[in-house]
């Protein structure tokens, strides 16, 4: 056999043993109940794990990504200022803008932004 497969077999078993062992000296002997039950904090696991979700506020979070990730767009805008004419930087900024305030008076019009209802 050539040397490199000697190699790579001893250090397969080698990395197999230590992981063998690593498996076996991890496994806990005294299991607590308290510490296996899904809930750790305090809270009572007889009780009804599903807690009401305010779509509401899904619909706000979800309203916020989509114009936190529209005004990291905005961000490289300012490097092609420099490359770009004023009248085309001008345009494409104005535009944009535009659009994210029109998705804001849409949103702010359709009632997605009221708390209470």
């Amino acid at each position: 056999m050539n040397i490199m497969q000697i190699l790579g077999l001893i250090t397969f078993l080698l990395s197999l043993v230590v992981m063998m062992i690593s498996s076996f000296l991890s496994k806990k002997s005294i299991i607590d109940r308290e510490k296996s039950s899904p809930f750790e904090c305090g809270f009572d696991p007889k009780s009804s794990a599903r807690m009401p979700f305010s779509l509401q506020f899904f619909l706000i979070a979800m309203i916020f990504l989509i114009f936190d990730v529209e005004i990291t767009l905005l961000f490289p805008l300012v490097v092609t200022m420099k490359i770009t004419s004023m009248m085309a930087f001008s345009t494409v900024t104005i535009s944009f803008i535009l659009i994210l305030l029109i998705g804001l008076y849409h949103e702010w019009n359709q009632g997605a932004l009221n708390w209470v209802k």
